[in-house]
């Protein structure tokens, strides 16, 4: 299999959560759940990559390695700008990062802190780690931001109470004195562990008069489509308590265990695919500049992937990152994802005007190994459009949009080396009326379709494609095409798909 142009992923080994997301001195910081000794989950340490576009990125030395006593799992990075915690050197103010400690000997988890005054090349372990520690197994994933609004300046720290399924915040003036603020849940979707929280404000519409705060929450398993999935809640933030718009009822452990495919489509999900989790967003930019990177797989047969990359060791890969921001939309305020990828010039494949796709007739493409296709149709007499990814005959994956819903249909392809539990069927739902309006992203490996003006997104691995074959077909009725663009990522135009 080739490796992924648009998505980061290490050389070899293992990887998994995005970590210390941050824009410092001009280049995008990606930190990652990284293996440095092998290629399955372990020996966790933080990896770290820096680009300049969020599309090239280059690979760096292991940031944070775990030690006999502790592995570094998830955490975060901010820039302490005025030195709050002191611990910057000869002037220099320093990136904090704050992870998780988990204990190698014992059954805790507990949070810590490093400085680095190098632009995050090396980092110094706090002397007097853990700062924060609740004596918990399951306390984890701590991401912290600058607060600045009525309850004045402080930062803030969002984690979790992993298996109890509570978001818990706390607050401090120096990064490492930290005080509990407020808790919220277990609510919403509580069928598996909480992990992974990020809050942050956005206006909607852009209006800065009007601005909203975002908590994610990340789940496993318990997610839309199996297995991992992150969910959003839309409400209100003073510094102190988070307060959600339409507050979900409260959950119980017994309870959750009966969530049906109903009762998680009344919540809101990042993404119905089965591979976008544990994403978080960068510190270090504008509000209006929020961006985020989630980890491209699910715990559901992540340590089964075959092992890729140079020396054949590599599982693991990151999504595209998705610029965010907040709509109105059926009467809702829904999150908006937008794809930020460096992309090449877009060919027409439709050349002038529309044209009818009939049953039996299907229009063949020729889409680059990576790239963005976007397409727009319109569903006539019950008509449901195919997208077949691959050889028109045996195709690694099938995209079928419905006047109600796409899916993506991955099973095709899923045999023979992919674990059993990779083949699957994934389900978005649409209110588009019969018109279908979709980007999709291919990379090797995986697709990213996002609808509806972003506010509906699907990611999935699926099998490495042996070509560049694209075929749009119509079942049971005529398909009227009215848009149809290809567009390589910028590095891809002259690269050709390898078996």
């Amino acid at each position: 299999m080739t490796r992924p142009l648009m998505h980061f992923r290490p050389a070899r080994n293992w990887m998994n959560d995005p970590n210390g997301l941050v824009f410092h001195d001009g280049s995008f910081h990606l930190f990652y759940q990284y293996n440095p000794e092998g290629s399955t989950h372990g020996f966790m340490s933080w990896g770290h990559a820096t680009s300049p576009d969020l599309t090239h990125w280059q690979e760096l030395p292991v940031a944070l390695r775990y030690t006999d006593e502790d592995e570094i799992f998830s955490g975060s990075v901010v820039y302490d700008e005025h030195d709050t915690s002191g611990l910057g050197v000869d002037g220099v103010a320093p990136l904090i990062a704050v992870y998780t400690l988990a204990s190698r000997l014992r059954a805790r988890q507990a949070q810590g802190i490093a400085s680095s005054t190098d632009g995050g090349l090396t980092w110094t372990p706090y002397p007097g780690n853990p700062v924060l520690d609740r004596a918990s197994a399951d306390f984890r994933d701590p991401k912290v931001f600058r607060y600045r609004g009525e309850a004045g300046e402080h930062w803030v720290m969002v984690a979790v109470e992993a298996v109890e399924r509570r978001v818990v915040l706390y607050r401090s003036d120096d990064l490492i004195t930290w005080t509990h603020l407020s808790e919220y849940g277990p609510r919403g979707a509580v069928g598996g562990v909480w992990e992974c929280p990020d809050l942050f404000p956005l206006a909607v519409d852009g209006d800065p008069d009007d601005v909203r705060w975002v908590l994610l929450i990340s789940l496993n398993p318990g997610g839309i489509a199996g297995g991992s999935g992150t969910q959003y809640v839309i409400g209100s933030f003073d510094g102190e308590r988070f307060t959600p718009d339409d507050p979900a009822p409260a959950v119980s452990a017994p309870a959750a265990e009966r969530q049906s495919r109903a009762d998680l489509e009344a919540f809101d999900w990042i993404d119905y695919g089965r591979d976008c989790y544990a994403g978080v967003t960068f510190s270090g930019l504008a509000d209006d500049q929020r961006i985020l990177i989630a980890w491209m797989s699910n715990w559901d047969y992540a340590g089964d992937m075959p092992a890729e990359g140079e020396d054949g060791t590599q599982r693991g890969a990151m999504t595209l990152p998705r610029r965010l921001s907040l709509t109105r939309r059926g009467g809702r305020i829904r999150l908006v994802q937008t794809p930020i990828a460096v992309i090449g010039d877009a060919v027409d494949e439709l050349e002038a005007g529309p044209v009818w796709i009939r049953p039996g007739a299907p229009r063949e493409l020729h889409a680059p190994r990576a790239g963005r296709m976007r397409v727009r149709m319109r569903l006539e007499d019950g008509a449901v459009a195919e997208l077949r990814i691959g050889d028109d005959d045996a195709p690694v994956a099938v995209i079928r949009c419905t006047a109600a819903e796409l899916t993506l249909d991955r099973r095709g392809g899923a045999e023979g080396e992919l674990p059993a539990s990779f083949g699957s069927v994934e389900r978005l739902p649409l209110d588009g009326g019969g018109v279908v309006d979709a980007e999709l992203w291919l990379d090797d490996g995986s697709v990213e379709v996002f609808c509806e003006d972003g506010t509906a997104v699907l990611t999935d691995r699926i099998p490495a494609r042996t070509s560049s074959s694209l075929s749009l077909h119509a079942v049971g009725g005529t398909v009227r095409v009215d848009q149809l663009t290809v567009a390589p990522v910028a590095d891809a135009a002259r690269t050709e798909v390898q078996a």
